[in-house]
């Protein structure tokens, strides 16, 4: 094995366990599910500034990234919500992430960033889609024969 599929392999790997982590998350946060928001067993009430709108991006957006569709603006948004949280919720306690609780924000941020930066890579939907246009147009392009008379 190349150092390129070892290499599309990790990134896959990366991107799809990401993207699981966070989307599981939003659905516990959303939902109640897997212990609910912050260990409660409870969801976040509908339309709640900014937890649910928080978990929802944490959902969606981590189920793109899982499964690698329109996955550079959806590692981007996630992304940027992991570093509003870092710095309106975390920061003010402290300035280093050891010492306010924002390692995990920190982390999905600069993951995310990476993701966003990367792409989905050649294992995502957004390559399959980007691999059937391209036949596509390929097909489209060849000539047609003449019918035989």
């Amino acid at each position: 094995m190349t150092n390129v599929r070892v290499s599309d392999a990790v990134t896959a790997l990366f991107r799809v366990v990401l993207g699981l982590l966070f989307a599981l998350h939003g659905a516990a946060s959303l939902f109640g599910v897997f212990g609910g928001n912050r260990g409660s067993g409870e969801a976040i009430p509908l339309g709640t500034w900014p937890g649910w709108y928080a978990a929802l991006i944490q959902f969606v957006g981590g189920t793109l990234v899982l499964v690698g569709l329109s996955t550079r603006i959806a590692a981007l948004i996630c992304s940027g919500s992991m570093a509003y949280a870092y710095f309106v919720v975390h920061q003010p306690e402290a300035l280093l992430p050891l010492n306010n609780g924002g390692e995990l924000a920190a982390m999905f941020c600069w993951s995310f960033l990476l993701v966003a930066a990367l792409g989905g890579g050649r294992w995502s939907l957004d390559a399959a889609f980007a691999r059937r246009r391209s036949r596509g147009v390929v097909e489209a392009a060849e000539p047609i024969a003449a019918p035989a008379r």
